[in-house]
């Protein structure tokens, strides 16, 4: 059995805070690395965050308060990253 899960997590300027964009496990985990991947968007391993967000939050919602914290320190990562590159 596959235990991967994955969520995808975008930020819109018009919007109060970020969105999970999808999220999902097994062969659907896979997919949404896979589509990542391929379009040169970063991949972060934040095992915790990515259950959270499939079990709780829906595509297209805002991640909730209580997970700003840590999503503010993978896009704040992210956005260092493509500024140096």
């Amino acid at each position: 059995m596959d235990n991967k899960v994955a969520a995808a997590i975008g930020y819109y300027a018009e919007d109060a805070a970020p969105r999970v964009l999808a999220s999902g496990k097994g062969r659907t985990a896979e997919q949404i690395i896979k589509l990542a991947h391929d379009a040169g968007v970063a991949i972060i391993e934040e095992p915790a965050l990515a259950v959270l967000l499939e079990r709780t939050v829906k595509a297209g919602d805002i991640i909730p308060v209580w997970c700003w914290e840590a999503t503010a320190k993978i896009l704040a990562f992210v956005f260092k990253q493509k500024d140096k590159g």
